[in-house]
């Protein structure tokens, strides 16, 4: 087993106090009911009860704690290499008003944090897109080109303030980097009162019927409201079928103190298979945090993972000479169109709303879903309500959807065959194995102390088979993204039941 560097936890949840909002206890009734508490489902909620609607904004954990908290947070409309891209994939009008409605979120939430006065340590920054390779160097000039032609703040640069060279760079002056728990927490105190409400550690199961629709919890009470907005990340909701319209992504941080004369200023995102992803915050003791991301890989097909940090903390320590703090991971639903899905979970929905697919750029995709959202809600106008229309035609015959839905069959066999022939007794400490136990299919772990942790290897989202991260000490689902604790617990959705125990 290998011993990984700093604190198994996010910097900005260890950075916050925890959240204390009662559980759901009773029926209740509201305009509108939202489920999920990260970034888009708070700033929905504030904007709907600022525009007078009574609210009720469920979470199953703690506000603030699921993909939101495990971000760099960078806010900007610089999505690596996207806007040659969706020309390529859509067309120009498409990409201008790709970046047209990022750039209005970043200036949407640094108006929400300057009309509120909250201190979530936002500052202004210049984003970067940096090439280390003469191929990537030519995609950072085709970007630089397109998103000069779309009316974008681009220019080329070769110079950072990076310990290391780089051939050339895409930067957009104008953008943001905050705290999202600070700014989350902040939001979401301004929200209960005057017949709205905000529950955490309620776990919504179902939504049943439209206008108004029954929001039913895992333990028993019920939210009646007239639209629902589904912001879970991948919606908890199976109807829309958005699980086979991206696909789950994982990527790993580790941050470090550094001394305030190392401090890169912008923040930076590499091209191609290895890059790395660079920020640094403010720490609430005056000092400076330098957060170091990368190693992307479908959720399930890797588990050893624990050498994604390795990597992470190498580089670390050859560029910035220090050792990582913190560690850890981060989850994204890649859209195969490159664009999220923001509005009705289904063509038949007209009150039952969803945003996803935001393809591991969540900051300034979750602010412009809310903005959507809302105003589709009041029956506003949105200019960029068209592209991102969640009923939209959706190209599964492209190279990447055929592969991964094919990988999605492929795992769902395949994988029942793993472990057929082992059993615990095998297992050592800190390890996590596929065993059959009576022919059923076991996920089991043995912790330090030698103790074995078995559950259901299936699991209940769609039947999948579980799969053994090391480093996170989690099962997940390498189908559709569900993650679930060594005794089942889950951790992450789009499955609303934990594994259950064998």
């Amino acid at each position: 087993m290998t011993t990984l560097s700093g604190t198994h936890k996010s910097f900005w949840i260890d950075s916050t106090l925890p959240s204390q909002y009662p559980q759901l206890t009773q029926d209740l009734t509201v305009d509108v009911a939202v489920v999920g508490a990260g970034l888009v489902g708070v700033t929905v909620a504030k904007l709907l009860k600022d525009a007078g609607k009574t609210v009720a904004l469920i979470e199953a954990d703690r506000i603030g704690q699921g993909a939101s908290g495990h971000t760099t947070a960078k806010v900007t409309s610089l999505h690596q290499i996207i806007y040659s891209t969706i020309v390529e994939q859509h067309d120009e009008e498409t990409a201008r008003l790709y970046g047209e409605s990022n750039q209005a979120a970043v200036e949407r939430l640094a108006a929400m944090v300057q009309e509120h006065g909250i201190d979530c340590d936002f500052a202004h920054k210049s984003t970067y897109t940096f090439a280390q390779s003469q191929d990537n160097l030519e995609k950072i000039h085709k970007e630089v080109e397109t998103a000069q032609s779309l009316g974008l703040p681009a220019s080329f640069t070769r110079d950072t303030e990076l310990p290391f060279d780089v051939m050339g760079a895409v930067t957009f002056t104008g953008q943001a980097q905050f705290h999202p728990r600070k700014f989350m927490l902040a939001i979401a105190a301004m929200i209960p009162g005057e017949g709205s409400h905000v529950f955490e550690q309620t776990r919504v199961h179902e939504v049943e019927g439209e206008s108004p629709s029954k929001v039913v919890t895992t333990d028993g009470p019920t939210v009646t409201a007239q639209d629902v907005i589904v912001a879970t990340h991948l919606p908890i909701l199976d109807q829309g079928l958005y699980f086979a319209k991206t696909y789950p992504q994982r990527s790993y941080i580790v941050g470090a103190r550094i001394d305030a004369s190392k401090d890169i200023e912008g923040m930076y995102i590499g091209t191609g298979n290895s890059y790395r992803s660079l920020r640094t915050t403010p720490t609430d003791d005056g000092g400076l945090m330098l957060m170091m991301g990368g190693e992307g890989h479908k959720v399930g097909e890797d588990s050893d993972t624990e050498i994604r940090y390795q990597r992470l903390e190498a580089d670390m320590q050859r560029y910035f000479d220090v050792t990582p703090d913190y560690r850890w991971s981060s989850q994204g639903y890649e859209s195969f169109d490159k664009l999220p899905y923001i509005g009705p979970l289904t063509p038949a929905n007209s009150h039952i709303l969803t945003a996803t697919g935001f393809s591991l750029w969540g900051m300034s995709k979750s602010i412009m879903s809310a903005a959507l959202l809302c105003d589709r809600i009041l029956g506003v106008e949105n200019p960029y309500a068209k592209i991102y229309d969640s009923t939209r035609a959706t190209p599964f015959v492209t190279q990447t959807s055929i592969k991964e839905n094919l990988d999605v069959g492929s795992r769902w066999v395949g994988d029942r065959f793993k472990g057929l022939f082992d059993s615990p007794d095998g297992i050592k400490p800190g390890e996590g194995k596929l065993v059959t136990v009576d022919t059923q299919k076991v996920a089991a772990y043995r912790d330090e102390a030698g103790e074995l942790h078995a559950v259901s290897a299936v699991c209940p989202h769609l039947g999948c088979i579980v799969a053994w991260n090391s480093a996170e000490k989690s099962w997940d689902c390498p189908c559709h993204g569900s993650r679930f604790g060594c005794d089942g617990e889950i951790l992450h959705g789009p499955a609303v039941n934990p594994l259950e125990s064998r």
